[in-house]
């Protein structure tokens, strides 16, 4: 097996994973409404870039022909429920009816940690949605439940660093919100390995798996390790809930992608963490890294390297 298409492959966890795809000899195809979106893969050797939408079924079965796997990284944080609905469930039905259609029937789905029909959240309810259609299409699936995902360019702990280096003070709804933050490069290689899915304890088709880090962290902690290992440290507000809510409430209406919107809260009302019910990252020969081993190496802190450094002595 060595021709993956990955839908998804120019965004943050795409880019890792493109990237150690190569690495092992693989050919790539990714798809893209804009080939300048690709420009930080489309130089990987063994690389083609296309340009196609994929939410058009008729030019994502196009797509799958002289392909062995479909790794499934499309997603949203925020958006409407329309938004949700077209991205992490009419576009994994498309996908299911594809490969169905062309014979490709390994696929790789990255979902998220804590989807559940039941969840507060349209963001969790929808990737619940999305799982299950492709798990009733009868194909060989993996699917990958990541906590929240660090790492160099991510827009969580850097966007915290940040803030910390303007603001004074930072108020922060759902403060003490638990989360088991994994590294953006572990969540890459377990991707990696359930494509090749040789050398494993067990095959990882029809597996589940729980890709959370070693730590499990408040949002509070996750801001001061931010500020530490960033510019600068400032104190913590926590925000009682109603206003919290107006708070995310104004950040949707501000142009842009907001900070944080209600249904994130909705979101960190239940934690994030893993619940042991599935095997998970040491089940595909990783060993997760910690957050305090990572943050440093990426965060913008003037002693950010002394202080590696000194972990790594640790």
């Amino acid at each position: 097996m060595n021709n993956a298409l990955i839908l998804g492959g120019t965004g943050f966890v795409g880019r890792h994973v493109c990237e150690k795809l190569q690495r092992e000899g693989w050919h790539i195809t990714v798809p893209t409404r804009r080939a300048i979106n690709a420009s930080a893969v489309q130089h990987l050797p063994g690389l083609t870039v296309i340009e196609a939408d994929v939410h058009d079924e008729a030019a994502l079965t196009r797509l799958l022909p002289g392909h062995d796997v479909v790794i499934n990284l499309v997603a949203i944080l925020h958006g409407s429920e329309a938004a949700f609905e077209r991205t992490h469930v009419e576009l994994p039905a498309k996908l299911a009816r594809a490969c169905v259609a062309r014979g490709v029937r390994r696929v790789v789905h990255v979902s998220a940690l804590g989807v559940s029909a039941e969840s507060p959240s349209r963001y969790q309810r929808s990737k619940a949605r999305g799982e299950a259609l492709l798990r009733a299409a009868e194909l060989d699936l993996s699917v990958l439940r990541p906590s929240v995902i660090f790492g160099s360019g991510d827009r969580f702990l850097n966007l915290f660093a940040q803030l910390q280096a303007v603001f004074p003070v930072i108020p922060l709804a759902g403060a003490k919100a638990r989360f088991q933050p994994v590294w953006v490069e572990d969540v890459a290689s377990a991707v990696v390995a359930c494509a090749k899915d040789s050398g494993l304890p067990r095959s990882s088709v029809g597996q589940i798996y729980e890709c959370a880090g070693p730590d499990v962290l408040t949002l509070a902690d996750l801001v001061h390790l931010a500020g530490r290992f960033g510019s600068r440290q400032r104190p913590i507000l926590p925000l009682p809930m109603a206003i919290g809510r107006l708070q995310a409430l104004m950040m949707e209406l501000a142009p842009g992608e907001p900070l944080m919107s209600r249904d994130n809260l909705d979101a960190m009302s239940v934690d994030n963490v893993a619940s042991g019910q599935f095997p998970g990252l040491v089940d595909l020969g990783i060993r997760p890294a910690a957050v305090a081993a990572v943050a440093p190496t990426y965060l913008g802190g003037h002693n950010s390297r002394s202080r590696l450094l000194a972990l790594r002595r640790r």
